[in-house]
């Protein structure tokens, strides 16, 4: 799937967006990076419950630019009653801002309804100020922290019906 930025000139410059395997060396890579974005913010690595592994998760998106570049991630890990759980949705800060997360999110709400999805999750931190108002303005809906999230108190849970 190739899909223009949000820019307007002629020059626009396109990016794919591809299934790679999750343990891919740019997967790796992009999933590094958050990892260190999030340490900064929380001091360390708090996440509650079992972490995603190439096992455990469904299908994983990488975004590349037109050279090849590698700009963001993303994957979906089925849990309860056949809802999947967005997990390491990720876009390289110099990548932010010109529409990479917006076709990542549609490509990933693709990807449940592919595998019979009713609805999607997600869990984020209370730090994460632009990513609760991303999915905020994505059309998510606050939830009760389900799942592992349930008394972990920097979790924010979401939800969208497909």
């Amino acid at each position: 799937m190739t899909t223009p930025d949000a820019s307007t000139d002629t020059g626009t410059p396109q990016f794919s967006i591809e299934v790679e395997h999750f343990d891919s060396p740019d997967a790796q890579r992009l999933r590094a990076a958050q990892r260190l974005e999030i340490d900064r913010a929380y001091g360390g690595d708090n996440e509650p419950g079992e972490k995603p592994t190439a096992e455990t998760i469904a299908v994983f998106f990488v975004v590349r630019d037109d050279t090849g570049t590698p700009l963001a991630c993303g994957g979906l890990r089925v849990v309860d009653d056949g809802i999947t759980e967005i997990k390491r949705m990720y876009v390289r800060p110099e990548s932010r801002g010109v529409g990479v997360a917006s076709a990542l999110l549609r490509r990933l709400e693709e990807a449940a309804l592919d595998l019979g999805s009713p609805a999607l999750v997600l869990e984020t931190g209370n730090e994460q100020k632009r990513a609760v108002g991303f999915f905020e303005r994505e059309g998510f809906t606050r939830i009760a922290n389900f799942g592992p999230y349930v008394g972990a108190p920097s979790s924010i849970c979401y939800s969208k019906v497909l």
